[in-house]
């Protein structure tokens, strides 16, 4: 009796359980499948990417220089023991893969799209500022002691006439001069860091007259003034530039030429410069360039590294390429010399700069008999020989912008 209770107790457990068959376990199968070959059709994808981007990086033709962004790319590293141990050659690896990334440009534009999309008014270290300016945020110089010693050796280095006629002009880009178009969440609204670099190095050197460019931007400003920088470039407009000119002609005890007795050529409005380059944003609209000439004026200039000889100081082959600032000055140059047989002086300049210079030199030319124009990112053989060597210079300029002193190349060969 107890085994027959048992029999109907296993019966009845038997009987509930849940019955498992090959009918019941073939969906699970079935999906487990589905995510396998998911899987191996994903990997397969991604590998696929992978190599073929690989390929087009390695294979496709290569640029040396980016005419977008205004600046040679990366090459492919040298190889050596030394580089593979301090880890340069690995990081030239990097840059290279980075410039030369199939569809670099593209892909830049659609993050800066994403981004704008979000709210974000600084991507790249560039303000997207107020009446449609693209303003470079400042960085804290880091090489102040260089700069004011280099500049030092150069006047001490002058024994001529000229060595009484050394001027200074450092001129403030955007972000000082506009600093209120700044969206008001900038960490640089309000903050003049730049001025105050400005000041610090001109207390530094004593010996060189101080051409205010500052006092005479900030009161155009001021008053209105919305033309003293492009929209897209780092560089001063030929109206900015003009401001410079007056602030040097104070300096230098000149009467200024008024700035309606030039011809103005408006030459383009299609100008995207540097910070566009930076931006990648194609819904930002160009800027107009606008050419100054006096009429007086008889110029014979000269570029020795070249050979070419002409009497214009704008090469308008340019105005056909992206970086159409290089127009000023037909670009750059080791050494350029200006003659004006139509100068109302006899006095001779060295000018040693940068590019900002070169949008100004045509309002220059007409005080000076002859103009040494001097890129010691270029020029190797040094600017306190030159003036030496030339005893019938009575006046030297050096004119640096305040955004890239810190970085530019040419302070280490102005001495």
């Amino acid at each position: 009796m107890k085994k027959s209770n048992e029999s109907q107790k296993a019966s009845t457990f038997l009987h509930r359980m849940p019955h498992t068959s090959s009918g019941s376990s073939a969906p699970a199968a079935g999906l487990l499948r589905l995510r396998r070959m998911a899987n191996v059709f994903t990997v397969s994808v991604v590998t696929a990417l992978i190599l073929g981007l690989s390929l087009w990086c390695l294979l496709a033709p290569k640029q040396s220089f980016s005419e977008n962004e205004n600046r040679a790319l990366a090459a492919w590293p040298s190889y050596s023991f030394t580089s593979l141990k301090d880890g340069t050659y690995m990081t030239g690896i990097q840059s290279y893969l980075s410039d030369h990334f199939p569809l670099r440009d593209q892909f830049m534009t659609l993050k800066t799209k994403f981004e704008r999309l979000s709210g974000k008014e600084e991507i790249n270290d560039i303000y997207l500022a107020k009446d449609g300016y693209l303003i470079e945020a400042y960085k804290e110089p880091t090489q102040n002691q260089k700069i004011i010693t280099q500049f030092q050796k150069l006047a001490d280095a002058i024994t001529t006439d000229a060595r009484e006629h050394v001027r200074l002009m450092l001129v403030p880009t955007a972000i000082s001069t506009y600093n209120e178009k700044l969206p008001d969440g900038a960490p640089d609204k309000g903050v003049l860091r730049q001025v105050d670099t400005m000041n610090t190095l001109y207390a530094a050197l004593p010996s060189m007259q101080r051409v205010d460019a500052w006092s005479a931007l900030q009161a155009a400003a001021s008053a209105g003034d919305d033309a003293l920088y492009y929209h897209t470039d780092h560089h001063w407009t030929t109206h900015g530039a003009y401001i410079g000119y007056q602030a040097y002609c104070e300096a230098a005890g000149i009467d200024p030429i008024p700035e309606e007795d030039f011809h103005e050529t408006v030459v383009t409005e299609d100008f995207h410069g540097t910070i566009y380059s930076k931006l990648h944003d194609s819904t930002v609209p160009g800027d107009r360039i606008t050419l100054y000439e006096n009429p007086a004026d008889q110029l014979s200039v000269s570029y020795p590294d070249t050979g070419e000889v002409t009497d214009t100081l704008y090469n308008r082959d340019y105005l056909a390429k992206k970086d159409k600032y290089s127009m000023f000055l037909n670009n750059l140059h080791p050494l350029v010399e200006i003659t004006n047989t139509a100068a109302d002086s006899d006095r001779q300049l060295v000018l040693i700069k940068d590019s900002y210079a070169n949008s100004m030199v045509p309002f220059l030319a007409h005080h000076y008999a002859k103009i040494y124009v001097l890129d010691t990112r270029y020029y190797r053989f040094g600017p306190s020989s030159f003036i030496q060597e030339h005893p019938e210079v009575t006046d030297v300029l050096l004119l640096y912008n305040m955004n890239t002193i810190d970085t530019d190349l040419g302070i280490g060969g102005i001495f």
